[in-house]
């Protein structure tokens, strides 16, 4: 999301959780008003390895209450993140951390294995020339080799026409927490069209028998 008017209409839609870009490359780099959102939504800042002062700097600013880390950061670096999110006793602060991971027919998912304990959720998105917003699908068969219980985002080039798969690989003991829109649903970078978000949240609300 960029557009202050349009954060708001979308947000009138209630998702779960809206993303915010602080990658300086992406068109859709995000650097506004932050507008006033429902408390139900979960604000996601965006990072393509990026420092933790910067991070923390993002965070504050703009109340976000999870952050996506989109590039090649450790486990080390996740485990410093969480550390430093968290207060005096021990406890972590309500920030989820998202790490993310571009996906092909050829990934290994044993690399998960030592992320699991240092984020929350994992995120996977098609593998591309770009670290998100490719606009294309990643064949969702590779996920029959998922070993993790850990819940995941899935995302990659998902618009109102994979709806309908989308419905269908919900139904599988797969432990999709979330499903990543973006790049289908906008009218250009960082602006999304209504009517399709709209649209899109009907079908996941009433999905065909």
């Amino acid at each position: 999301m960029k557009y202050p008017g349009n954060i708001l209409e979308v947000g009138s839609l209630l998702p779960d959780y809206m993303g915010f870009i602080f990658w300086g490359k992406s068109a859709r780099y995000f650097d506004g008003i932050m507008p006033d959102l429902p408390k139900s939504i979960k604000k996601v800042g965006v990072f393509v390895n990026e420092s933790i002062p910067v991070i923390l700097e993002k965070t504050a600013k703009y109340d976000l209450q999870a952050v996506q880390l989109h590039g090649q950061e450790s486990v080390e670096f996740c485990l410093d993140l969480k550390q430093v999110l968290e207060d005096d006793n021990g406890k972590q602060v309500q920030i989820e951390i998202i790490k993310v991971f571009s996906v092909d027919d050829t990934f290994d998912f044993e690399v998960l294995k030592p992320f699991e304990a240092v984020c929350d959720y994992f995120l996977f998105d098609t593998k591309g020339k770009l670290p998100g917003g490719n606009g294309t699908t990643f064949d969702w068969k590779v996920l029959e080799n998922y070993p993790s219980s850990k819940p995941f985002f899935l995302s990659g080039g998902i618009g109102i026409n994979e709806m309908d798969a989308v419905n269908e690989i919900s139904k599988t003991n797969l432990p999709i927490y979330a499903i990543d829109v973006n790049s289908k649903f906008e009218i250009e970078p960082g602006l999304k069209n209504i009517q399709l978000c709209r649209d899109a949240a009907l079908q996941r609300l009433y999905p065909k028998k």
